[in-house]
């Protein structure tokens, strides 16, 4: 008897075992070894109904034939795939990847091998490659030409209306009405015919990547959607059908699905003779174990069913490939079959650190050229290119090398079409636009500014059209004034890394050499003039963000009549004294620089300008005068967003104006700035304070600086809180669909970030979000917002928490107990789950001393009446597919950048004490950068804020020409092997992304080592602030 049954398997989350399965061929690398002798030819008939011959070796094991297909296809997806052939009984049989071919295929000569897909995933956006959809898509249309894929009369008009969008390009009615004369896509297509001519003439415009998008997306919903059925019978002998799908095994009668039996319910799987046995785990409610038996016709059919049950549970609930095991001494029991290949993890962790090499591929059925990477400009008649683009030059640049024109260094293979115009209209994005890689993506955020049609974003595990390692603004320094991307590149096109851009390659800046060094040694060397000078940057970032609210985002209310004029009074009166103040303050600071460094015949009269308290005291004690503006920056703020949920015009003018690219983060934070900025003036004073020794002639100065500063600020402290928890929430508020009032008094925003959820399906990517009475838990929605769609909340009254890693195998695991619903939740690492557990146990200590009930806030939600296990399951019906359809159309663009959006690229957290943290670490000043692979060191303004550098030519630019968030990257200092030789010096290090940066003194390399650490590595809890102090609103 064979029988495979569940145990706790760890697995392991970081990288690939060393037999990483099927397809992963890299450049330079070669099939493994495989027997030598006769070689026999094998005929496959691949899913565009062409036929190739392969030659292997008579005694190669299966995975030798599977790897020959995928790599004749440039196939990186291959583990999707399979190869079935009818064996020697006529059964249609999966090849075995492990035996040798010759002992599974008597007859070479007389079988065609089918190469067709294997493991259907639960979600299309899994898929990273354009091909591996392209394949699906094809598999999509053969199983509706054979009646597999059942479904109604609308569905199957609308997914023919993608197939021929795909095919012959925009919609013609004669030209539709001719072509699918000559293709028959289903059994009664005639009848279907009008229909499918209506459905087509709303995808002008659509490519043929958005086109297989959008048929997956309509398939998937559908309940036959790759499902085999294998005939069987139950006790009682009546007829039924047997499948296995992503979630675990299905029953049908007919073509009606009448139980399911998922993955985390079944205990054990195992099969006698013709019967197939289906052992569950223990019901909730009773201590007795359940056994299923089903018949059928044979024993080698229940064999047959039992080796894929196997391979779909271990690709879909698996961490790794498992092991053999060993063999016995004296007799087996049972079958030795296991799964061989890569798991569906591994293979998105592959896919996902670049592990592989875009080439292009030709669609057999369609008129219209699909490529996979920027080699090629389209030229065929249907391109939608715009003329700009067409006008264009190419730009081939190899690896490392630079073009005469700008100085452009692109990734090799790769060509980026440059328009010759200023501006131009931004063509309608691909549906997967968005799933450039998370970390390497060049982002034109003039084009986002304007309005323009979007197309849902790719995936849970793909990158955002928003998201970047470094996010490059498409104008600024030697750059051509505008990067037009391809309306008809693949979703899954990677730019060249936006650091060797235009933008900020070696020719943006000045290249520096030991001569810099020599210059730098001129400055003075006091620790105190570093201090100062770092007040000195700072007020230029500060009076820069002033500027957001002062000029540009003044300069935007007045072109339109959307905002109240007593919130005008209320923000612009109070913002422009401030502007006026800091200006003279900038520059009475650097006059005292400029004194100090010896730049003017000042510096004769000794160490009198070496100093910066009397400077500091002096405007301090001006700033009092200021305080009335001060105290209204909290009621602006609050005014500001009561006038937005009242006004849509102001709504949607608010939401234009974070799109510029001035506006580099939320609008709302802006109007906080100066109550931070009063914080990091006694931050400064404190430091000058420890430094000078009391008999200095300065310390006086800063003393009375300090004790001036502490007295404004000390009043301050509850508001800020108040206020920063405030501002989160309604950022929070823009990131979600499905929220309806999750600003309210009392709440308290606590923790977000990336975990995985059990469920049937598997291992699902969900955006947790923390409250003091609530745990949202999220997906990344299809839309064009990018928001992320609400699935479920979990009051926090009444729960329990508890580690559950040896209960269901799986690393990091924790079971969330609540009143109505328990849910099973994985973290990334230990200490990613201990945040979580301590975060968690905190926030139910809080929910528990509030004698108020959490409040229903999830928007139309019906109640929640499902069980617990029930309730793990995401269900999506077909019937939801219109209205998702509706809500597209509804939706108006979002920031898809922020701080959410980095958390679940990087599958991370970040806590309210994070945030407070970064909020207080903030700086600005010039940093010399350099590449992993590059010689010279380019001078760039950097600032640091909110967890991320945001990179500047110089300090005047008004806005950044790139970004990189700190999420997750490692920061430490070169080790001798990296050959740098230079002093202060810090790397910045996350997956293949290296960056070395250098700074002009000691003070200022560990200010910047400081900063960027609080980024990097979350603050302890041990930093929270009581629940007095806590962020209530």
């Amino acid at each position: 008897m064979g029988e495979i049954e569940q145990r706790p398997t760890p697995g392991s989350r970081l990288g690939a075992p060393e037999n990483s399965g099927i397809s992963t061929l890299e450049h330079g690398q070669k099939l493994p070894p495989t027997p030598s002798g006769k070689l026999m030819s094998i005929k496959i008939q691949m899913l565009d109904d062409t036929q190739e011959a392969f030659e292997v070796p008579q005694r190669a094991p299966g995975k030798v034939l599977l790897d020959a297909v995928c790599s004749h296809l440039n196939l990186v997806e291959g583990d999707y795939f399979g190869l079935e052939f009818p064996d020697h009984k006529k059964i249609t049989v999966w090849l075995d990847l492990l035996k040798p071919i010759v002992k599974q295929i008597r007859r070479p000569k007389h079988v065609v091998v089918k190469f067709v897909v294997k493991f259907f995933p639960p979600d299309h956006t899994q898929l990273q490659e354009e091909l591996t959809r392209y394949l699906f898509a094809l598999q999509v249309k053969q199983d509706l030409a054979q009646g597999r894929l059942t479904c109604n009369d609308t569905s199957a008009a609308l997914l023919i209306s993608h197939i021929v969008q795909s095919e012959i390009g925009d919609f013609d009615e004669a030209s539709d009405r001719e072509h699918l004369a000559k293709n028959k896509y289903v059994p009664q297509q005639d009848a279907l015919e009008d229909k499918i001519v209506e459905f087509h003439h709303n995808h002008i415009g659509q490519t043929p990547a958005e086109s297989d998008f959008q048929l997956l997306e309509i398939a998937r919903r559908l309940e036959m959607y790759g499902i085999r059925l294998h005939p069987a019978k139950d006790r009682e002998g009546a007829k039924i059908n047997l499948a296995v799908a992503n979630t675990g095994i299905l029953v049908f009668q007919g073509f009606t699905k009448i139980n399911a039996f998922n993955w985390a319910k079944v205990r054990k799987l195992s099969f006698k003779r013709k019967r197939f046995l289906i052992k569950l785990r223990p019901d909730v409610n009773s201590s007795y174990q359940d056994t299923l038996e089903f018949l059928m016709a044979s024993r080698d059919f229940c064999k047959s069913f039992w080796k894929i049950c196997v391979e779909h549970h271990a690709f879909f609930r698996l961490f790794e490939e498992p092991k053999p095991k060993p063999k016995p001494v004296l007799f087996s029991r049972g079958s030795s079959f296991r799964f061989s290949g890569r798991t569906q993890k591994q293979v998105l962790d592959y896919v996902k650190e670049g592990g592989h090499k875009k080439v292009q591929f030709e669609r057999k059925h369609s008129k219209i050229q699909s490529i996979r990477s920027l080699a090629t400009e389209p030229t065929e008649p249907n391109s939608e290119v715009p003329k700009q683009a067409q006008q264009s030059a190419s730009l081939t640049v190899g690896e490392g090398a630079e073009s005469p024109g700008g100085g452009q260094s692109c990734q090799q293979g790769e060509q980026l079409s440059v328009s010759a115009q200023e501006r131009s209209p931004a063509p309608q994005r691909s549906p997967a636009a968005g799933s450039q890689d998370a970390e390497e993506v060049v982002t034109d955020r003039t084009q986002q500014s304007r309005p323009q049609p979007q197309q849902p974003s790719t995936g849970s595990l793909t990158g955002s059209p928003h998201l970047s390692e470094l996010s490059v603004n498409s104008q600024g320094g030697a750059a051509p004034a505008n990067t037009i991307l391809s309306p008809n590149l693949s979703p899954d096109t990677k730019q060249a890394s936006p650091l060797v851009s235009p933008l900020l390659n070696d020719q943006a800046g000045p290249r520096t050499d030991d001569e810099d060094d020599g210059r730098r040694k001129r400055f003075p060397t006091d620790k105190a003039y570093f201090i100062a000078k770092e007040v000195s940057t700072t007020e230029r970032t500060y009076l820069k963000d002033l500027e957001v609210i002062t000029s540009w985002f003044q300069s935007a209310v007045s072109k339109e009549d959307s905002m109240p004029e007593t919130l005008k009074s209320l923000i612009f009166p109070n913002f422009e004294p401030l502007h006026k103040f800091h200006t003279n303050f900038l520059k009475e600071i650097e006059q005292r620089l400029a004194l100090w460094e010896g730049r003017s015949n000042a510096h004769i009269r000794g160490e009198f300008y070496q100093r910066i308290g009397d400077v500091m005291l002096k405007n301090v004690q001006s700033m009092k005068q200021l305080a009335a503006h001060l105290w209204k920056h909290s009621e602006a703020l609050e005014a500001l967003e009561t006038s937005i949920r009242g006004s849509r015009r102001l709504e949607s003018l608010c939401r234009d104006f974070e799109l510029q690219k001035v506006c580099y983060l939320p609008l709302n934070s802006f109007l906080l700035r100066p109550l931070q900025r009063l914080m990091h003036y006694k931050q400064v004073l404190e430091r000058l304070c420890k430094h000078h020794p009391p008999s200095h002639a300065d310390f006086r100065d800063c003393r009375a600086a300090l004790a001036e500063i502490t007295e404004m600020v000390a009043p301050l402290h509850g508001t800020m809180i108040k206020m920063e928890n405030f501002q989160k929430l309604h950022e929070l508020k823009k990131d979600l669909i499905g929220v309806d009032n999750l600003v309210i008094p009392g709440r308290e925003f606590i923790r977000l970030g990336s975990l995985s959820k059990l469920s049937g399906k598997g291992l699902q990517q969900r955006m947790f979000f923390l409250f003091n009475d609530v745990l949202l838990y999220t997906s990344r929605g299809l839309t064009a917002s990018n928001q992320f769609k609400v699935h479920g909340q979990l009051p926090l009254y009444g729960m329990t928490i508890e580690e559950s890693e040896d209960e269901w195998g799986v690393p990091h695991c924790l079971t969330l107990r609540g009143q109505r619903q328990s849910i099973i939740v994985a973290a990334s690492s230990r200490s990613e789950m201990d945040k979580w557990v301590e975060d968690i146990q905190m926030a139910i200590d809080l929910a528990e001393k509030s004698s108020d009930p959490a409040p229903e806030f999830l928007a139309s939600s019906p109640p929640d009446n499902k069980s617990p296990e029930e309730a793990t399951v995401d269900q999506e019906s077909e019937d939801d597919l219109s209205a998702s359809r509706t809500s597209l159309e509804r939706q108006a663009p979002h920031r898809g950048n922020t701080m959410v959006h980095v958390c679940w690229h990087r599958n991370t957290s970040v806590s309210m004490v994070d945030f407070s943290v970064a909020v207080e670490n903030q700086l600005s000043g010039n940093l010399l950068r350099k590449f992993k692979n590059s010689n010279g060191w380019q001078k760039l303004w950097v600032v640091f804020t909110n967890f991320c550098l945001f990179f500047y030519k110089s300090h005047q630019d008004s806005h950044p020409l790139a970004s990189l968030p700190l999420l997750g990257y490692s920061l430490t200092v070169p080790s001798e092997a990296e050959d740098i030789h230079k002093d202060y010096v810090f790397k910045l290090h996350f997956k293949s992304h290296v960056y070395y940066f250098r700074a002009e003194s000691e003070y200022t390399f560990e200010r910047w080592m400081e900063v960027i650490r609080s980024a990097t590595s979350s603050a302890s809890r041990a930093h929270a602030p009581s629940h007095k102090e806590s962020h209530v609103y």
